[in-house]
């Protein structure tokens, strides 16, 4: 045998080692990914807490959450009152409750601190000049966003773009609500005319900028630039799998179907798709684990399995709440509930979100930490003590189902959002384009009767308009 022969065999087996080295990392690095892809989608009820921990946090960006600070907060004292004058006007849940008629000075009294982030967004569009057509004409109308008006107090639809269904209920639900506040405004005749642009979908970057004076449901603290107002359900939720109906009918239902305090159950319920957050989701699932004070289960709408309606969540003491991959709409809900609310510190903002107590005398929920690992430490002693518990039940029913989730409450956001737009709107609104000679918007009444394909891509300039003769 030649002398060179064994060191070329060792130099041709260098190769395969490496080969072999690359194919096992390839393999591994493949098994993670899988994990970890299987442990973000899965809908099952366990996986291991270590592949819970490897989850990235996603959309919820699980480092990071809302604190609020409210000048005209629950908390805050009332200005003392002039002696010998009239009785001061005070908001009273089954008289005032469904009036949707309240003028702006009734408005303000009823609900303090409902209109922060309303001043929020009028200070920051006044120290940027403030708003005219060209902001709103830069900004692309994706789908899932609509333009409108308001002219002599009426609402007109100039652009509404649809992907299906969902988009399209979730736009004329807001029109409608736009339009129900309107048509019970005092001050319509004398309304300021406006034009705005806004988006149903559930993340502000999902279609726009959030340097663009976009109206969204929810919003971080760090997209300044849009306008909260409240979201579509509160006219109606509804699709083909799903009836809910309007939110005041829900209301109804649940306080006709709610049971005594000693009767509930003193347990915290939860269902929900554990892949729509998986990283908040299945740290809730964990932490309530094989605790006997958990009901905490995923669903699987296909089959039906640990549905729960909405209704009987009302019958446990504790309800938890969890954000999806943004705000979660389900939150009024559960509120309506003469239940103590269990939530995680919220990231996504909501219009109401400022009246939320975590402490004090009028604490009206309990707060646990992003991951929960305090929950049991906020859980438990509620438990032994539910009297603790009763009264942060009760705030919550005195300050959201009876005050600020009501009727009357939504019609004074709505134009209260209109007043603080309109106090930073620099333009004018014109109802007739002179280049295509027609109305710029279609009227909302004439808008709802459109058949459901010509509101998906809709733009007004195109519609024909026929003149009856």
């Amino acid at each position: 045998m030649p002398f060179w022969l064994p060191a070329m065999t060792a130099y041709t087996l260098r190769p395969k080692r490496g080969l072999s080295l690359l194919c096992t990392i390839a393999a591994l690095g493949f098994s993670v990914i899988f994990i970890i892809w299987y442990g973000m989608n899965s809908d099952r009820d366990y996986i291991h807490p270590i592949l819970t921990q490897l989850i990235p946090a996603g959309h919820c960006a699980c480092e990071s959450s809302t604190t609020f600070q409210c000048s005209t907060c629950l908390t805050c004292p009332e200005p003392p009152r002039q002696e010998n004058t009239t009785p001061a006007w005070s908001f009273e849940y089954v008289r005032d409750g469904r009036n949707e008629a309240l003028d702006q000075r009734q408005c303000q009294a009823a609900f303090p601190g409902l209109f922060e982030d309303i001043a929020r967004g009028g200070k920051f569009w006044s120290t940027h000049g403030g708003l005219s057509t060209a902001e709103l004409d830069a900004i692309t109308i994706q789908q899932g966003m609509a333009r409108a008006f308001i002219s002599q107090g009426e609402l007109h639809v100039v652009t509404a773009r649809s992907k299906g269904e969902d988009h399209r209920r979730k736009i004329l639900g807001t029109l409608s609500s736009i339009h129900r506040a309107l048509a019970a405004d005092p001050e319509r005749a004398s309304r300021r005319d406006v034009e705005f642009v806004f988006s149903v979908e559930d993340k502000v970057d999902d279609v726009t900028n959030p340097e663009w004076p976009v109206w969204v449901f929810s919003r971080t603290p760090t997209e300044q630039g849009v306008w909260l107002m409240p979201d579509f359900s509160f006219w109606a939720w509804d699709n083909p799998n799903n009836y809910i109906g309007p939110y005041d009918q829900v209301v109804d239902r649940i306080k006709r179907l709610d049971i005594p305090w000693s009767d509930k159950k003193p347990q915290l319920v939860w269902r929900g798709k554990p892949s729509f957050a998986p990283k908040l989701r299945r740290a809730l699932m964990e932490a309530a684990r094989d605790k006997p004070w958990g009901d905490v289960k995923q669903v699987d709408w296909s089959t039906g399995t640990n549905v729960l309606k909405m209704e009987d969540h009302c019958h446990y003491m504790f309800i938890a709440h969890v954000e999806g991959r943004s705000y979660s709409a389900s939150l009024k809900y559960r509120q309506a509930c003469h239940s103590v609310l269990v939530a995680h510190k919220l990231q996504f903002i909501q219009h109401h979100h400022y009246l939320l107590v975590a402490d004090g005398p009028n604490q009206n929920y309990v707060e646990v930490e992003r991951d929960f690992s305090d929950l049991a430490d906020k859980i438990e002693p509620l438990i032994s003590d539910t009297e603790a518990a009763r009264r942060i039940a009760s705030n919550s029913v005195k300050t959201f189902r009876e005050r600020y989730l009501t009727p009357a409450a939504e019609a004074c956001y709505w134009r209260s959002l209109l007043d603080g737009y309109a106090g930073v709107w620099n333009s004018t609104v014109e109802q007739w384009s002179e280049s295509t000679q027609r109305e710029r918007g279609l009227r909302y009444e004439s808008f709802v009767l459109l058949e459901s394909p010509k509101m998906f891509e809709f733009d007004a300039s195109a519609t024909e308009r026929w003149q009856a003769s």
